[in-house]
């Protein structure tokens, strides 16, 4: 199970003492990176360093309810990942099955909203209805919002962006000069979740792989040698440490 009953205990993250001003970060998005090498060091198939994974997900997702985070969101499946071998894409997706049949009905009980982000009809059938489904049920709960991104690319997002703004400016109905950063950002998959504050990396790795690019503009990067699946609880405390000492200033003074 992700997350207890009891909402009453979550603990705010605050800035350690002495610390900078940042304070505790409303949306945290997690790239989970390193099941592969997991596995590998464990002389176990890829498929297994993916189970972790999945438990990675539901300690991070109790740890984040507890220390009182909004939001987070899961790079789970990018729009490149159909380019590895298709029994892996198959497990993956197996996985996913299995996590929603799992933990939806605990998702709802606990007033969990689940969003998508991408394009999850692209995956099998049964897959896709499944998290149609899932998404529907949990609709209207307004508590903890888990967003999983699913066959997602940020540039893919932009321009799926660039296109909508481009088919109003060519009817007629915006002006070229109307068009702001806030415009864009409106036509975002993101588009009614809080801000980015924090992005993760697991795994050593210190890039953002087509991962919410534009929603990063101004959000702390945080990079741990940690692989995904021994990712838990104290992890992501150290990545919440590191934020409250940070001072942002969103390119003022």
């Amino acid at each position: 199970m992700i997350f207890s009953r009891s909402r009453a205990s979550r603990v705010p993250v605050s800035a350690p003492a002495g610390g900078g001003e940042a304070g505790a970060p409303r949306h945290v998005a997690i790239i989970m990176d390193g099941n592969g090498r997991w596995a590998k060091a464990r002389h176990l198939p890829r498929i297994a360093g993916h189970r972790a994974g999945a438990e990675a997900v539901r300690r991070t997702l109790r740890a984040a309810s507890k220390f009182g985070i909004e939001c987070v969101t899961l790079y789970a499946f990018s729009s490149e990942n159909w380019k590895r071998p298709e029994q892996e894409v198959a497990d993956l997706t197996g996985l996913m099955k299995q996590f929603i049949r799992a933990e939806l009905d605990e998702m709802h009980r606990n007033n969990i909203r689940l969003r998508i982000i991408g394009d999850h009809r692209a995956f099998e059938p049964e897959a896709a209805a499944m998290v149609d489904a899932a998404v529907a049920r949990t609709a209207g709960n307004d508590g903890f919002t888990l967003v999983v991104a699913l066959n997602y690319g940020a540039q893919d997002e932009l321009a799926r962006a660039m296109r909508t703004l481009g088919a109003q400016v060519k009817a007629g109905t915006l002006d070229p000069a109307e068009i702001r950063p806030e415009l864009i950002a409106a036509q975002l998959d993101t588009a009614d979740l809080p801000p980015l504050d924090l992005l993760i990396r697991s795994s050593g790795e210190q890039r953002l792989s087509n991962f919410l690019l534009w929603q990063a503009a101004y959000a702390e990067l945080y990079f741990t040698e940690t692989l995904w699946p021994d990712f838990d609880e104290a992890s992501l405390a150290e990545a919440l440490a590191s934020f409250g000492q940070r001072e942002r200033r969103f390119g003022g003074l």
